[in-house]
């Protein structure tokens, strides 16, 4: 029985699960906004010990090895400078987002698909300029037909978005849960209370 409890524990440290390490670039900005970019605290003390990374701030928490003792790390900062994308890939998570998971025809939000602007049957492409989310109702609501014969109108025309504009929207959508420690590198150039 005790050789069971101790085997399930090496397999799902429970209390260990809530200990997410915020990482942040060679410039201290958070690598993504959304989704916020956090390593788990296994991965956050292999990439110390191998230097990878600096460690800012730290948990109470301790882990042990047979001989030595670390805190968990809550923000890591890495070494080497990582470069971001100079292009947005199209996927329907960044579609999404850049229409700030709202359907672009009634605002409406959750439940979301996506709608070609010129249908498909009519030769409109999958394409940031083409592609809009849209709520379940306004999607079957306009069909195959064009803005014009469905009678709807879009919020704003659709695009292809810039990767600072991305990192920016995702800003606007902070996880459920942000520890004490990161709130000064998540917003480091929010305007201060006078």
């Amino acid at each position: 029985m005790d050789a069971d409890f101790r085997t399930e524990f090496v397999r799902t440290p429970g209390s260990l699960k809530q200990y997410p390490a915020l990482v942040l670039n060679a410039d201290y900005r958070p690598l993504s906004y959304y989704p916020l970019s956090l390593w788990s605290w296994q991965d956050a003390v292999k990439a110390a010990w191998l230097h990878r990374v600096d460690i800012v701030a730290e948990y109470d928490h301790v882990v042990h090895s047979p001989s030595t003792q670390i805190r968990v790390p809550s923000v890591i900062v890495l070494k080497d400078f990582v470069h971001p994308r100079k292009r947005i890939a199209f996927t329907r998570f960044n579609l999404f987002l850049r229409d700030e998971f709202r359907c672009q025809y009634c605002g409406a939000h959750g439940d979301l698909t996506f709608d070609h602007v010129v249908p498909r049957a009519s030769g409109g492409k999958t394409s940031w300029e083409n592609v809009v989310a849209a709520c379940g109702r306004c999607n079957l609501h306009k069909g195959a037909r064009s803005l014009t014969r469905s009678g709807l109108s879009l919020r704003r025309p659709p695009r292809a978005p810039e990767p600072e504009e991305v990192r920016n929207l995702g800003r606007k959508f902070p996880p459920g849960h942000l520890h004490s420690s990161w709130l000064d590198f998540l917003y480091w150039d929010a305007e201060l209370e006078a």
